[in-house]
């Protein structure tokens, strides 16, 4: 195995790619951590981004623990959606400090920049951060290095604080300059990355923690397709498309409900049986109903309609499509979302950040 230096926490983003760099500039061996959860990463892009900047690059799973950490309600509060920043920079140092050993690395490196973001890069959220990861003193931050204290990779000699840099505030200016100086043939936008950022995303992940006991990744991953609908405890996806559909199909698993009109082409529909709902031969005609008036053929067909249901054996059942149902299928939103969130979590006052 390649020894390094450090391990860097590498987005895909403008200051996570810099801050690599400049420490590669610098002769020293860097891994580039790239982290996955139903919420951010882009494992896909990782070879793409290996070829352009010439950087080594992993990906690193830590889905199961970030979803146990929101479940659990993040010690620091959460943004103006659902996201967890000062938490979620928290849990990945940890991540990578755990790894330093395996990788033969000393030291760990982050692109944030004081005052950038309002909820995890003022200086005190900064300093929380590395504090509460244990990092403190072998966390560098090369794009703002020279406006904190010299950590251990500076004071041995091992990198030299000279060569780092003093970058503040809110603006890019500073970094295409550094992009430039490096010839970045790729630069990204500063668009975010992370669905807990978004206000539509947010509105379809919230009902999982007031709803599910124990959700878990894979409850997400199935929250971000199609159409997403609850009547009380019970859940339903539908596709909206045929792309949704084979994702859906992708998705289903072996307690999982998944509808369907029988002969005629249409949307899937995918109900999950977490602990707590009650998918009695009711509740599955009903949601069979409804399933089937999203289907234009099954709407104009005079009478009723069969609806295959996988998982259900007294399958198919025989029904009207209907838009409303005695169960009272509906999309939460994003103002009761709001509502709710105040009772389930600690909200931040800094509001939003954007990874």
């Amino acid at each position: 195995m390649k020894p390094y230096h450090a391990l860097a926490l590498f987005s895909g983003g403008l200051d996570s790619i810099l801050a690599t760099k400049t420490i590669v500039a610098q002769g020293l061996n860097v891994l580039c951590l790239h982290f996955v959860s139903p919420f951010f990463g882009k494992p896909k892009r990782i070879s793409h981004w290996r070829d352009i900047y010439g950087l080594d690059i992993i990906p690193v799973d830590v889905a199961d623990a970030y979803v146990a950490m929101l479940a659990a309600g993040p010690a620091h509060g959460l943004g103006k959606f659902l996201n967890p920043c000062v938490d979620c920079k928290i849990l990945m140092l940890r991540w990578a400090k755990d790894l330093l050993a395996q990788y033969g690395a000393t030291f760990l490196i982050s692109g944030e920049v004081i005052g950038q973001r309002p909820m995890s890069q003022r200086l005190d959220a900064l300093n929380v951060i590395s504090r509460e990861s244990d990092t403190r003193d072998i966390l560098l931050r090369p794009l703002c290095a020279k406006r904190l204290p010299e950590s251990a990779p500076e004071r041995s000699g091992l990198v030299q604080r000279e060569n780092l840099l003093s970058i503040t505030g809110r603006g890019r200016r500073d970094q295409l300059a550094l992009a430039k100086h490096y010839a970045l043939s790729e630069i990204p936008t500063p668009a975010g990355g992370c669905l807990l950022t978004e206000q539509a995303s947010a509105r379809r992940f919230f009902p999982l923690f007031t709803e599910i006991e124990a959700p878990k990744p894979t409850d997400f991953d199935l929250a971000n397709v199609g159409r997403q609908y609850w009547a009380g405890k019970r859940w339903l996806a539908i596709g909206r498309n045929q792309a949704d559909n084979a994702r859906l199909e992708q998705l289903a698993g072996p307690d999982d409900l998944v509808f369907k009109v029988r002969y005629l082409p249409g949307p899937l529909g995918l109900a999950r049986r977490h602990p707590g709902s009650d998918w009695n031969a009711g509740a599955i005609a009903d949601a069979a109903a409804f399933v089937a008036s999203f289907n234009p053929k099954a709407v104009g067909t005079v009478g009723d309609v069969q609806v295959d249901v996988a998982g259900f054996p007294e399958a198919p059942v025989k029904v009207t499509p209907a838009r409303q149902t005695p169960l009272g299928w509906r999309e939460p939103t994003w103002e009761e979302v709001r509502a709710k969130k105040r009772e389930r979590f600690t909200i931040c006052g800094a509001g939003s950040d954007v990874r």
